[in-house]
């Protein structure tokens, strides 16, 4: 079983930055894909960014310039750095892995931004 557990958010004024961070574990198949994603009550889950294990990138053009995403393969980790954050940017973010093994999604941590 593969358990995802992401960290890092909490409340940021407008403009200012946060890291969050997404920590794999279980059986974890070598190619996979890391993404996040944010939703907010009543909306749809949207794709934020992407990294695959080789590194290649991908990003939501409303966070291109702003969010930046990485990943650690010795510890199947994958962050998330958003700076220059915006008030309609509240949301839960949720950590998702893709793999040859299934498709996996963790808890989601919240992340306010105040105007």
């Amino acid at each position: 079983q593969v358990q995802l557990v992401e960290s890092g958010g909490g409340l940021v004024q407008a403009g200012g930055s946060l890291r969050l961070s997404c920590a794999a574990s279980g059986r974890i198949f070598s190619a996979n894909v890391m993404s996040w994603f944010r939703q907010t009550p009543g909306k749809q889950r949207d794709f934020v960014a992407s990294i695959t294990s080789g590194g290649s990138t991908n990003f939501a053009d409303s966070v291109k310039g702003r969010f930046t995403i990485s990943r650690d393969n010795t510890k199947n980790t994958v962050f998330l750095q958003m700076n220059s954050l915006k008030p309609e940017e509240t949301a839960v973010y949720y950590c998702r892995l893709i793999t040859l093994g299934g498709d996996y999604w963790g808890q989601g941590t919240q992340v306010t931004v105040s105007s």
